[in-house]
């Protein structure tokens, strides 16, 4: 009867497999929570972010990541052709747009020169 003992420090009555289903339901809980508010959201906006890559046209007026505003001259498959002054162009990749020229004017608050 030595092993009574130890079997009761263990975990009572044998019922272990119930403890550790328990114990895991707040971390399931932390990872749907994650998921709503930080993964679904990122997603959404990459998926936008490339639906507008995917659609640019000439004529459109973007900015760059590295801050760069002009209009768009020129497509190919993998970069872009930028006037981003009078009969200066520059080539960046489809990557290197971040948004809409229009978007980001509205967002610091000024209004969009056309």
């Amino acid at each position: 009867m030595v092993f009574t003992g130890i079997a009761y420090a263990m975990g009572g009555k044998g019922d272990g497999g119930a403890g550790g289903l328990t114990s895991l339901i707040p971390i399931l809980l932390m990872f749907v929570i994650f998921y709503f508010i930080l993964i679904r959201p990122q997603q959404k906006q990459a998926r936008k972010h490339q639906d507008f890559i995917r659609n640019l046209k000439p004529g459109d007026r973007v900015v760059t990541t590295g801050g760069l505003h002009g209009t768009v001259t020129g497509l190919t498959d993998s970069t872009i052709t930028l006037e981003i002054a009078d009969k200066v162009r520059v080539k960046v990749t489809r990557s290197a747009v971040s948004g809409s020229s229009l978007d980001a004017a509205t967002s610091e608050g000024k209004p969009a020169k056309d």
